[in-house]
């Protein structure tokens, strides 16, 4: 795979040409409308737990993600491959300098409830992300400053940087979902999971009903300002256990759903269609450093492990799964396999003989079910006892944010951040808002703000390779894999191909599924 590396320079060159050729492309305007009275049948797509945010300021999981792209919608976003696609934004264009990005909004867009989405929303969502305290504040900040957003007309918004930043550019008009002034202008404190569950947004549906633990459901936007959505009813059914999905799509009473490549041939054979997809993930072990404070255990663990038999076990063939080593997915342009893969070698794991830990996982995950068995067994070949608790996914992560209080000296994750390198900041860097891992250390985050800063694509590259051996070698993370996602569709629906896999959101625009 060749892997290419673009410099500041070069991107924001091309970046002004390709966004602003996007929005000539892609969608209808508001302004021509968007009938959904055509809109006709349903799609039940079965999701494994319940979002942990309804919060656009701060979502950040699977399902509190594809709960957000269905309601609301981002100036633009970047499919798996990394091209941009204009969605609220008529264009985008990055100044010469570096320092500014200019946007237009398309003309006569319009909130599910029928007012005007404007400048002034956009600013107003942008203001509120940039707070700390809100929770997802890291990728619009360059060093110890946050990125302003300032409204010069109703269409049009200036973000200002405060030094030049390669990061920034990606990191600015992509992914941050808009959030209307008019319904939430008087809160004061955007740190909460949610909003309102029921919220006004400006994507192709809006949220009629949420049961916790049970379904939410959907219907068209009449004021969305692309393509009226084809199906009319969409529910997302909420099943954590996968033999019971299973059965929900042989039997049709579920759409669609993620699949594991052991389901593959009774599925196929029950006649659903099978879509595997790149993520660009990387599923790893982690290790709170507040409970496991030597580097030299640490590493020892890491030695005790096998990773070919954990992906062998969970995947059942490298046609599901690619190795990885370092915090990037192997497919990222800037991942390098120059660094500490720990191979397993039990002599060199001698240092953690005698430890015990405990390790929790998602028991409603079959992959990470077989691999902590399997971890439990690789670790006691190198005298060391693990306890294994398997429990809801979210619950580990408000566990382990207790730091050296917490019940839990290791846990299986995952995490898709996508193609710039800065954006794994928001993990690794000392005190980032999704830190779980409780590391610190100052020689990284010089990288990580040199990595920001660099300019120069090769210079860039190299700060990277250094940053991911560095984090290697204080074994903070064991990476396992970047494995394909498999969904699997009930032949009655289609556009699949059309909708676009994606990662974590699995469809870009479900409006764009058809009832057959």
């Amino acid at each position: 795979m060749t892997k290419t590396r673009i410099g500041l320079t070069a991107l924001i060159a091309a970046a002004a040409l390709a966004l602003t050729a996007c929005a000539a492309g892609t969608g209808t305007d508001s302004d021509t409308g968007s009938d959904s009275s055509a809109a006709t049948g349903s799609l039940t797509y079965v999701i494994g737990g319940d979002p942990t945010s309804l919060n656009p300021i701060n979502v950040g999981d699977r399902w509190g993600l594809t709960t957000t792209n269905l309601v609301y919608s981002p100036l633009a976003h970047v499919e798996g491959d990394g091209t941009v696609v204009n969605e609220l934004a008529e264009t985008i264009e990055p100044a010469a300098d570096g320092r500014s990005v200019t946007v237009t909004l398309k003309e006569g867009l319009l909130w599910s409830d029928g007012e005007p989405l404007t400048a002034d929303d956009v600013v107003f969502t942008y203001t509120n992300k940039a707070i700390r305290e809100n929770g997802a504040a890291d990728l619009l900040w360059v060093g110890d400053q946050a990125v302003t957003a300032e409204a010069t007309d109703e269409r049009t918004v200036v973000f200002h940087l405060p030094s030049v930043s390669a990061a920034a550019l990606s990191n600015i008009a992509t992914e941050t979902y808009i959030i209307p002034e008019h319904i939430y202008g008087e809160v004061t404190d955007f740190s909460g999971a949610e909003l309102d569950p029921i919220a006004v947004g400006s994507g192709p549906y809006v949220l009629t009903a949420y049961e916790r633990g049970q379904y939410l459901t959907f219907e068209p936007n009449e004021n969305y300002y692309g393509e009226a959505p084809n199906i009319k009813n969409v529910t997302l059914q909420i099943v954590p256990n996968a033999d019971t999905v299973k059965t929900a799509l042989q039997t049709g009473e579920a759409d669609a759903s993620f699949a594991t490549p052991d389901q593959i041939d009774e599925l196929s054979a029950a006649g659903l269609d099978i879509y595997p997809y790149s993520e660009g993930r990387v599923a790893y072990l982690g290790l709170n450093l507040a409970k496991l404070t030597d580097q030299d255990v640490r590493q020892a663990l890491m030695f005790a492990l096998d990773r070919n038999e954990l992906n062998d076990a969970a995947y059942l063939s490298d046609e599901y799964y690619e190795n990885a080593y370092t915090i990037l997915p192997p497919s990222n342009a800037f991942a390098t396999e120059d660094v500490e893969k720990y191979e397993q070698d039990l002599d060199a794991a001698a240092a953690a003989d005698g430890l015990t830990i405990t390790l929790a996982y998602s028991g409603s995950d079959p992959a990470q079910t077989t691999q902590a068995t399997l971890i439990q067994q690789q670790l006691k070949q190198a005298g060391v006892t693990v306890e294994l608790a398997g429990v809801e996914a979210a619950s580990i992560y408000t566990e382990i944010e207790k730091g050296a209080d917490a019940k839990y000296d290791a846990f299986l994750g995952g995490y898709i951040m996508g193609a710039d390198p800065d954006a794994y900041s928001a993990l690794f860097r000392s005190g980032a808002s999704s830190n779980f891992f409780h590391y610190a250390n100052p020689e990284t985050d010089a990288l990580f703000d040199a990595g920001m800063a660099e300019l120069d694509a090769d210079a860039r590259g190299a700060i990277y390779d250094d940053l991911q051996a560095q984090i290697a070698e204080d074994a903070v993370i064991y990476p396992i894999t970047d494995n394909l996602k498999i969904l699997a569709v009930n032949p009655r629906i289609g556009g699949v191909e059309e909708a676009g896999l994606v990662p974590i959101y699995t469809l870009e625009n479900f409006g764009l599924l058809t009832e057959k």
